[in-house]
């Protein structure tokens, strides 16, 4: 008989582009969302969580990632006709909850939802198949006031969580004005309007000579690599040049250049005419050009948004791997998108709302310095002696009755010097000990573990040798001595 193959073991790692998140990362989200929701919830949104499955037929459109299976998407057929699939963004499932509960919900609704979207793309360098989106939206008016609360609400996020005013840009436009611009060049068909769109989005990396090159015949990049452009003329890839370049130095000057850029197109005079009441309303409440500007470079890459569309971007500089200055870049990006709810009703339904990028976010405020201290870990109480576990226990849940994160040692305790190393390991601030003779004195010895290792690092001060880092009290003051010693660690 033949010897059984051994099955071999499977490997201990997480699949390629996903992450597993530790304690620290997941309570600096955990507590950056809760600031993110304040600021929705001060505005009159309300919290909706829909399924992390939804069908293929609801999610609708797939991401541009072709060369991926399922266009991008995680998907598997539930049976002979059913195709379902991971979301890939919050606001698919969002059109689907409002086209299925419409009759049930206010008009306008507005909703924000926070948790993980999956894309099957390929993963690279900062690049992951699993993050965390912080979406708000309000469905069911057209009126642009819905836009410019929109900004001034993403402006009041951003320094909300640390984002200091003059750090942030949020950059307006309005896809109308681009439909001009297109309409004004005779550009018809789609793969044309999706090269010169394509192009524009690179106005910021390539300049002004870039893009008419691009527009053109093409250009060399960076490497040296030829890059062939759409094989616009002169004169069909003026409008899009005059439209990129119309940013002026004040709000009224970029509006007169706009409007000169589409001059003949109506669908391009009335995008125009909103961004013009948009800053009014803006500047009404008190955001200005140094929060919130028009910038007629913000295209946003999905194809689904209508009128108005917005980015928030960092102007901070930070190194990047190489060590250049570069500036941080965008963390949340958004705008009107008028037809995704008509898949479902067959009526137009307006829309406009904004994502903001977790991920993105959080390395922010990292770079900032805002977050990023090590979290402080449970009180541990050590154990001396196994017969007396219950006496740990009591004192463990003392803890927590006054609100201290605490827990008894659980290891080995035969080796006194590991219980410490464990509590090291996971950030306590304090440690509880209580051996046979302190509990026949009816004391405790309580050991500042922060003060320690500073004292630790600083043994050559004479200041530090003076200061005690461990003490016995009363084994009825266990609670009031730990809190003082906390409260004495900020």
């Amino acid at each position: 008989m033949a010897k059984q193959k051994k099955q071999p073991r499977p490997k201990a790692q997480a699949p390629k582009g996903f992450r597993d998140y530790f304690g620290a990362e997941v309570s600096e989200r955990s507590e950056m969302l809760r600031a993110i929701a304040g600021v929705y919830h001060l505005y009159g949104f309300e919290m909706l969580e829909t399924s992390a499955v939804e069908t293929v037929e609801a999610l609708g459109k797939f991401l541009p990632d072709v060369d991926r299976p399922n266009e991008g998407v995680f998907a598997w057929q539930e049976d002979e006709a059913d195709w379902l699939a991971l979301r890939y963004d919050l606001t698919a499932p969002l059109a689907r909850v409002y086209a299925q509960y419409r009759n049930d919900l206010p008009t306008p609704y507005r909703r924000y939802a926070m948790g993980p979207v999956w894309r099957n793309e390929k993963p690279g360098p900062g690049r992951y198949r699993q993050f965390y989106q912080c979406d708000a939206d309000t469905v069911g008016t057209a009126s642009v006031a819905a836009d410019a609360e929109i900004c001034a609400m993403l402006c009041d996020t951003l320094e909300q969580v640390g984002i200091p005013r003059g750090d942030y840009i949020v950059r307006l436009n309005n896809r109308k004005v681009l439909n001009g611009v297109l309409e004004s060049m005779g550009l018809e068909d789609e793969a044309g309007r999706d090269a010169v769109l394509r192009t524009i989005d690179k106005f910021d990396k390539v300049g002004e000579a870039g893009v008419r090159a691009l527009l053109g015949k093409g250009r060399l990049d960076a490497s040296g690599a030829y890059i062939d452009g759409v094989g616009l003329s002169e004169d069909q890839a003026g409008p899009v040049l005059a439209f990129l370049t119309s940013k002026g130095s004040e709000t009224a000057v970029t509006l007169g250049n706009l409007r000169a850029a589409v001059a003949g197109s109506d669908t391009g005079l009335e995008g125009v005419q909103e961004l013009e009441n948009i800053a009014e309303l803006l500047l009404a409440q008190g955001y200005g050009p140094d929060r919130i500007e028009i910038d007629p470079s913000v295209v946003r890459g999905l194809g689904y948004y209508t009128g108005p569309v917005f980015e928030a971007e960092l102007t901070f500089e930070i190194l990047d791997e190489k060590g250049r200055k570069r500036q941080f870049g965008s963390v949340a990006g958004g705008g009107r998108y008028d037809d995704l709810v008509k898949r479902f009703t067959g009526q137009a339904v307006p829309a406009t709302g904004i994502s903001i990028g977790v991920d993105r976010l959080l390395a922010a405020l990292r770079e900032k310095g805002r977050i990023g201290s090590t979290l402080k870990g449970p009180v541990v109480v050590t154990v001396m002696d196994r017969a007396r576990m219950a006496d740990y226990q009591t004192m463990v849940a003392e803890l927590r009755q006054a609100g201290i994160r605490a827990e008894v040692y659980l290891g080995n305790p035969k080796n006194f010097g590991n219980q410490l190393k464990y509590a090291d390991k996971r950030g306590a601030p304090v440690a509880i000990i209580e051996g046979a003779d302190e509990k026949e004195k009816g004391v405790v010895q309580i050991k500042d573990l922060i003060l320690g290792a500073q004292i630790a690092e600083n043994a050559t001060h004479e200041e530090w040798k003076e200061r005690p880092s461990q003490f016995e009290v009363l084994r009825g003051q266990l609670v009031d001595k730990v809190k003082e010693i906390m409260d004495g660690q900020g």
